[in-house]
C-alpha cells in the first residue's frame, strides 16, 4: 500500500503521524487533532504547497500514526519523538540546558545547591534560572532563611548512630544545625525543607505570614532573641521578592507566552507568575525547517514547557491563540492592563534573546549574518530574489543652489563605499527634486547598462511617492523596471513606499530589515550632504575672488590651490602671495583686503 492510500485509511481523530523516507529513516513528526484532514494537507497539488515542504513531501516513502486521546496527548507524544528521533524537517529545539537550576537532592537531610545537569534520581529541581546572578541570590536567601547542610556527608540514621561524624566550622557559625551528630531532627530538617519548597514554588505570601506570625507569638512569650529572628528573615523575605513583584495583582498566577519570529529563527520567552512574582523564565529558540504557521509554533513552544515542567497555570497570556486548545485552560489573548503589560515584559525578553544572538553572529559568523539580513529583506519587500546589491539615491539643494545627488552602494547589507557616486545636477533648473532624482537614477542606469555592469536588484529612493514615482519612470524609459525592485523610504514614519501600492509599509522598528534601509538612506544623505557643502564653500570662495577686477580663473585656481582658503590669502603675506602669483596680482589683492578691512571698521 503507497502513503496516498494509507493517508485515505487515516481516522478522523487526535493523534501523532510520523514520515518515513526511501530507507526507513523518519524525516517529520506532526501531531494533529483531526489526522486524515491534517496529513491529507500535505498531498495537495504542489502549486499550493511552500518549496521547502515541497522538497520534503517528495522524499516521503510511509507513513505511521499513533492514535491518542486528546490534543494534548498528541502534543507531548510529537514532543518526545522530536527529542527522540531528531527528524530532519522538524524544528531544532534549542534550549537552555547550560542554565542553572536549583536542586532539592533526594537523599536523607537533603542538600540544597545549584547545577546545570538535571539527574533524573527523584531529586526535585527548580528553574532553570536565565539569570545566574539570580539563582545565586536565591540560594544566598534560602542560606539566610534556613540552617541547610552543604556537606556531601552520607547522612544514614546508622551512620548518625555510630557517630561517625563531628560538627564542622558551618555548624559553630550558626550556619547549620548539625543533622550529622543529631542536633537537629530528621522532623525538623524536612521541615525546612519542605518550605524551601514551598518558596522555590512561589508561595512567598503565606512564608511572609507564618514569619510574621511566629515574630508576634515569640515577642508575647517575651522571646525576644527569637521574635528579632523571625522578623529579620521576615524582612528578608519581603527584600528579595519586592524586586520581582511586577504587577499590580499580588495573587495574580499565570502563564506567559510569547514569540519574535526572524526569517527561520522564532526566538521564544516564558514566564511564570506566582502571586504576582516571576518564578521562572525560560528562552527557546525554534529553527524552522519548512514553513508553519504561528499558532503551531506556539503550541509546540506550549507542549515543550509542559514537558520540562509538569503543566501549566490555570490562566495563560499569550500574544495569539495556538492551533489546538487545552483542557481545563483558560488561553487568551489580553487587550489592556497588567496583563497586556506581562504579555509585552514576554515579547521584551524574547527581543533580547534574538537581538544577543544576531550580534553574537555578526562577530562570531559574519557571513551567516550577511545572509540573514539579505533574506529577511528578501521575505519583508516581497521580492522574488535576495538584494544582495542595494544601492539608494538623494538630492542635497538649498533653496535650489548647488543641486547635487548622491549614489550608495550595498552588498550583502554592507557599505561598498568605492562605488559610492557623486553626481551634479545638469538638466534641472531651480528646486525641483522630482525632476533632479528622474535624471541621477537615468544617467546612473544608463551607464551602467553601457559599460555591461550588473544592475543592483534593489534601489532605495530617500523620499516619498513623487520621487518613487520619477524614478521609476526613468528605469521604465531604460526598459529594466521589471529588473530592479524600486521602493521609497519617507523619513517622518520610516514607511517603506512601493510602486502601485496606495498602502505604504510598515515594518517592525526593531526588524534588522528595517534598520539595514535606514542605514543605507542615512548614508546617502550624509554623503550628498558632504558633496554639497564642499561644492558651496568653492563656489563662496571663487566667487569672493572673481570679483576682484584683474584676478582671472586661472590666478583663482592657483590661490586657492596654494592658500586653501579665502581666510588664509587674507592672512598671508605679500611676500607670500607674490611669490605665487607675481608682485603686481599680489599688489591688487593685499589692497583689496586692506580697504574691505578699513571699510568694516568705519
Amino acid at each position: 500500500m503507497n502513503v496516498r492510500d494509507k493517508v485515505e485509511f487515516l481516522p478522523h481523530v487526535p493523534g501523532v503521524y510520523r514520515f518515513f523516507n526511501s530507507e526507513g529513516v523518519v524525516i517529520y513528526v506532526g501531531k494533529a487533532k483531526d489526522l486524515k484532514r491534517r496529513v491529507s494537507q500535505y498531498f495537495r497539488p504542489v502549486e499550493s504547497l511552500d518549496r521547502k515542504t515541497r522538497v520534503m513531501v517528495s522524499k516521503i516513502a510511509d507513513l505511521q500514526h499513533t492514535v491518542v486521546e486528546t490534543e494534548e496527548d498528541a502534543l507531548l507524544l510529537e514532543n518526545n519523538l522530536i527529542k527522540q528521533l531528531q527528524p530532519k524537517y522538524n524544528i531544532l529545539l534549542k534550549d537552555s540546558k547550560t542554565y542553572p537550576w536549583i536542586c532539592i537532592k533526594n537523599e536523607p537531610f537533603p542538600r540544597i545547591f545549584l547545577t546545570r545537569r538535571v539527574v533524573r534520581d527523584g531529586s526535585r529541581y527548580f528553574g532553570p534560572y536565565s539569570s545566574v546572578v539570580h539563582a545565586h541570590n536565591l540560594l544566598d536567601l534560602i542560606n539566610n532563611l534556613y540552617k541547610i547542610r552543604i556537606c556531601k556527608l552520607s547522612l544514614t540514621e546508622e551512620n548518625i548512630a555510630a557517630g561517625r561524624f563531628r560538627p564542622c566550622l558551618n555548624y559553630h557559625l550558626g550556619k547549620c544545625k548539625a543533622p550529622c551528630v543529631g542536633i537537629m531532627k530528621k522532623g525538623e530538617y524536612d521541615a525546612q525543607v519542605e518550605s524551601i519548597d514551598y518558596l522555590l514554588k512561589g508561595g512567598v505570601k503565606d512564608l511572609i505570614r507564618g514569619f510574621r506570625n511566629q515574630m508576634n507569638s515569640a515577642a508575647k512569650e517575651l522571646k525576644f532573641e527569637q521574635a528579632q529572628e523571625f522578623k529579620e528573615k521576615k524582612e528578608m523575605l519581603e527584600h528579595h521578592y519586592s524586586k520581582s513583584l511586577i504587577v499590580g495583582q499580588a495573587e495574580l498566577d499565570v502563564d506567559v507566552f510569547s514569540l519574535v519570529a526572524d526569517t527561520a529563527d522564532v526566538f521564544c520567552n516564558f514566564m511564570r507568575l506566582k502571586n504576582g512574582c516571576i518564578i521562572q523564565s525560560f528562552n527557546l529558540e525554534l529553527k524552522m525547517k519548512i514553513e508553519q504557521e504561528e499558532g503551531e509554533l506556539l503550541s509546540m513552544f506550549m507542549g515543550e514547557i509542559i514537558s520540562k515542567f509538569g503543566g501549566l497555570s490555570k490562566e495563560v497570556l499569550v500574544p495569539f491563540m495556538p492551533d489546538q486548545s487545552f483542557e481545563d485552560k483558560y488561553v487568551h489573548v489580553p487587550l489592556k492592563g497588567d496583563k497586556l503589560s506581562l504579555l509585552e515584559l514576554s515579547r521584551k525578553n524574547a527581543s533580547a534573546v534574538k537581538f544577543n544572538k544576531l550580534k553574537q553572529e555578526e562577530h562570531l559568523r559574519p557571513e551567516e549574518h550577511k545572509e540573514r539580513i539579505v533574506n529577511n529583506l528578501q521575505k519583508d519587500l516581497g521580492m522574488k530574489i535576495p538584494p544582495r546589491h542595494i544601492e539608494c539615491f538623494d538630492n542635497s539643494n538649498i533653496q535650489g543652489s548647488d543641486p547635487v545627488a548622491s549614489c550608495v552602494v550595498f552588498k550583502d547589507g554592507v557599505p561598498s563605499k568605492k562605488d559610492y557616486r557623486h553626481f551634479n545636477i545638469k538638466t534641472v533648473i531651480g528646486a525641483n527634486d522630482y525632476a533632479s532624482m528622474k535624471e541621477v537614477v537615468n544617467r546612473r542606469y544608463s551607464r551602467l547598462l553601457s559599460e555591461g555592469e550588473p544592475l543592483p536588484q534593489l534601489v532605495v529612493i530617500d523620499g516619498g511617492r513623487g520621487q518613487l514615482d520619477f524614478a521609476l519612470e526613468a528605469l521604465m524609459e531604460l526598459g529594466i523596471s521589471d529588473e530592479i525592485f524600486i521602493v521609497g523610504i519617507a523619513k517622518r514614519l520610516e514607511e517603506i513606499i512601493v510602486p502601485g501600492d496606495p498602502h505604504p509599509l510598515f515594518l517592525d522598528k526593531n526588524s534588522s530589515s528595517l534598520r539595514v534601509l535606514m542605514q543605507i538612506r542615512d548614508e546617502a544623505h550624509r554623503f550628498g550632504i558632504t558633496h554639497h557643502r564642499g561644492k558651496r564653500s568653492k563656489r563662496q570662495v571663487l566667487s569672493e575672488l572673481s570679483g576682484i577686477r584683474g584676478i582671472g580663473p586661472v590666478t583663482e585656481a592657483m590661490l586657492i590651490k596654494k592658500f586653501k582658503s579665502v581666510a588664509r590669502i587674507k592672512k598671508a603675506s605679500f611676500e607670500e602671495i607674490a611669490a605665487e602669483v607675481g608682485p603686481s596680482i599680489a599688489t591688487l589683492l593685499t589692497d583689496y583686503f586692506r580697504c574691505g578691512q578699513a571699510s568694516s571698521t568705519e
